[in-house]
């Protein structure tokens, strides 16, 4: 796995957590053509090799910005083609996270707005602190969201209010994010990290193969119908019924101790 990136600040916490930071703070941690090619290059290696990484938590560097979005100053001027040759980028990068078998958490401690809001949206559940904040401004631009965000907000939200964050392309509090379902959790400030951690450490703590096949169950739910989403299920179940992991995890409840799972 690399480590060091442009834009990114890659670390891991403990044996199985990794810290993932958008690092350009001085631009309000945007979206340029660099971190595009940085994102797309740590996701797409975790779905080759997890590197026996059983959690990963993302969250902006300092205390003001997760992530703005796109940064507008490096588009501005672009040519269409330069346009969507750097979308491209963003496109692939969140589609690579979603298909990250790894769970990812969003500890969102400032600002997300635009593309910063979609990565939000694309992983798999996120805490917020109480001074973060939210919107999709894009229709305001003469864009509209395309980091998935037509996608994952109706099926956060549902229909009706993706369409009010979307059209109205207006702000919005950590507070009516949790209500409506975009966040899981509000935090203090300064207790964000320490929760978003907490939460990762749980997980990483289960057995690492059954984490994967259920957040692939779960992907799949929302993508098909109920029986095709159930026999999904199954395969993703019998695939642990072998596994070392399951008999250490009967074993250990029955003798009273906690598992140790090592992902076989």
């Amino acid at each position: 796995m690399q480590t060091e990136y442009e834009t990114l600040k890659v670390e891991r916490i403990k044996d199985h957590l990794l810290l993932v930071t958008f690092n350009r703070p001085e631009r309000a941690n945007a979206l340029n053509t660099q971190m595009g090619r940085d994102m797309r290059d740590l996701w797409g290696g975790f779905y080759v090799d997890q590197e026996d990484i059983r959690c990963i938590v993302v969250t902006g560097a300092g205390d003001r910005f997760f992530c703005a979005g796109g940064d507008l100053k490096e588009r501005n001027n672009m040519t269409d083609e330069q346009w969507q040759k750097q979308h491209a980028l963003f496109e692939q990068s969140v589609v690579m996270m979603m298909d990250c078998p790894i769970p990812v958490v969003a500890a969102v401690n400032g600002a997300a707005f635009g593309g910063g809001c979609e990565f939000v949206l694309a992983c798999d559940f996120a805490y917020g602190a109480k001074r973060a904040r939210f919107g999709l401004p894009e229709i305001t631009l003469g864009i509209m969201p395309g980091a998935m965000g037509t996608q994952n907000l109706p099926r956060a939200v549902g229909v009706r209010r993706a369409k009010e964050i979307i059209l109205s392309g207006q702000p919005f509090t950590a507070d009516q994010a949790a209500e409506w379902g975009i966040l899981n959790k509000v935090c203090e400030d300064d207790k964000l990290m320490e929760e978003a951690l907490a939460i990762a450490t749980i997980i990483c703590d289960n057995a690492p193969i059954s984490t994967r096949q259920a957040k692939k169950s779960m992907n799949i739910a929302t993508q098909t119908d109920l029986k095709t989403g159930y026999a999904f299920e199954i395969e993703a179940y019998n695939r642990m019924v072998p596994t070392e992991d399951r008999l250490e995890g009967v074993r250990a409840f029955n003798e009273k101790r906690k598992p140790q799972f090592k992902g076989r």
